[in-house]
């Protein structure tokens, strides 16, 4: 072969090599987006024309719904409004898609099953999706709501030993029939102080390392030292040297930020990572719709050993730290699995038109974080915390709950705070958080608590 006709040759396969690449492109990695680009017409005529699956509760309750409209085409509706929107989400040709129906939006428009569309295609049938039987839980998510009362706030529920959602449920509301491009979903998006829900966290590190029992004493002084700053206890209480189960039962801020200083960045850096702490929730919703817990500057997450992180205050739930609901419900159920974090999943099955599941995505497990003594130790003093500390409200009758409040400080000259309760019962973990307001997370946050693991059954 001459030169010449050799580099033609050569060209011919250059071109030939990006016209695959580009074609690929756009039929395969790109594929995914084009289906979810709300401008793409054509995409969007198409799926108007496929009867969605059915969203249900984990009762059998229809949660979405397809309804047949003019021209052969089908619509979405919301049986039940306002209560599941959030975790729902929506399907809207102005707005696109949210919350669930966005995150399995192949399983609901049968995308994962290609024989099948073929065959629909081929037979002119209407092409049905997926359905989707969720974890959520309707009466649970109306004590939820009815617990918020209207205040701003979230709730979110979770099965301890497999991390079914089975309550997730913020104030704002809001409507799937309604949509607009600034849902906001307070329970898996909204960062807030967690205050001394967070010494949980850190009493996970103190007696997994180690380095501290349930019984050793550490001076609850008023006024001490951290990190060069005096630190105050709640209600400028004084304390002596008490042990840690008293300090975690009646919530001393001077004994754990010592705890935290003493155990050092690292260490509480390596427990918060093990809870899941610095990334985003390996949960089955969208991710730009769920936030990361951690230390926040300027907006972004810092690593948990960075110069500006103060340990001692980070391990009481204050200075840069910042949390979702969402993330305070995982702790709870991490400690009441006995150690082990499992993934938050919010669908249990996916059953196609003809009733068979083709997917299970429960449970999985995430990472284990402590011992199972450890978790055995700190249940039982988290127990005494509701027995007869802060969390005294979220005490049921017949079944001993584990819990620890919070009462975050926003405003101290107005008495405003974020109001927190995060628990568990041996079925059932639960963290509540009520925005901006005046109390304590003992008194207004735990009685809501209380209202929803009723509601589950505990």
């Amino acid at each position: 072969m001459n030169a010449p006709i050799f580099r033609l040759f050569a060209l011919f396969v250059v071109l030939f090599a990006v016209l695959i690449a580009f074609t690929s492109r756009w039929a395969v990695f790109g594929a995914p987006a084009l289906r979810d680009n709300k401008l793409n017409a054509r995409v969007v005529i198409e799926q108007q024309k496929i009867k969605r699956g059915v969203i249900r509760a984990d009762d059998g309750t229809v949660l979405a719904g397809s309804t047949p409209l003019p021209g052969d085409i089908y619509g979405r509706r919301y049986p039940t409004g306002k209560l599941f929107g959030q975790p729902v989400g929506f399907d809207d040709v102005r707005f696109g898609r949210a919350g669930l129906e966005r995150f399995y939006n192949d399983q609901l428009t049968g995308e994962t099953n290609e024989f099948a569309g073929i065959v629909d295609s081929l037979s002119k049938k209407v092409k049905v999706g997926d359905d989707l039987d969720s974890t959520l839980d309707p009466k649970g998510q109306r004590a939820a709501f009815a617990g918020l009362n209207g205040r701003k706030g979230a709730v979110v529920a979770m099965d301890v030993k497999t991390g079914a959602v089975r309550v997730l449920a913020a104030n704002p509301q809001f409507d799937p029939e309604r949509p607009n491009k600034n849902q906001f979903i307070a329970a898996t998006q909204g960062l807030y102080p967690p205050g001394s829900t967070f010494k949980t966290v850190t009493a996970t590190a103190a007696l997994d390392t180690g380095t501290y029992e349930p019984g050793s004493r550490v001076s609850g002084k008023n006024g001490k030292r951290i990190s060069g700053v005096p630190l105050q206890n709640f209600g400028g209480e004084d304390f002596g040297d008490v042990d840690l189960t008293f300090a975690l039962t009646h919530s001393i801020n001077t004994v754990w930020a010592e705890v935290g200083v003493k155990l050092g960045k690292s260490t509480m850096a390596d427990y918060m990572e093990r809870f899941g702490f610095g990334s985003k929730p390996p949960m089955d919703f969208p991710a730009d719709q769920m936030s990361t817990s951690g230390s926040y500057r300027k907006g972004k997450v810092i690593s948990e050993t960075s110069r500006f992180v103060d340990v001692g205050r980070t391990a009481i739930g204050q200075a840069l730290l910042l949390v979702t609901p969402l993330q305070m419900a995982s702790v709870a159920q991490t400690i009441g699995n006995g150690g082990l974090r499992m993934e938050p999943r919010l669908v249990e099955k996916v059953v196609d038109p003809d009733g068979r599941t083709v997917e299970e995505p429960l449970p999985k497990e995430a990472e284990r974080v402590m011992s199972t003594g450890t978790a055995a130790k700190l249940t039982a003093m988290m127990k005494q915390v509701v027995k007869e500390g802060t969390g005294t409200a979220a005490a049921l009758e017949g079944v001993e709950v584990a819990g620890k409040t919070g009462t975050a400080e926003i405003d101290v000259n107005a008495g405003i705070n974020d109001l927190w309760f995060i628990g568990f019962t041996p079925k059932v973990a639960v963290a509540v958080v009520l925005d901006h307001l005046q109390g304590q997370g003992g008194t207004v946050a735990a009685p809501v608590a209380k209202q929803v693991l009723q509601a589950l059954g505990q």
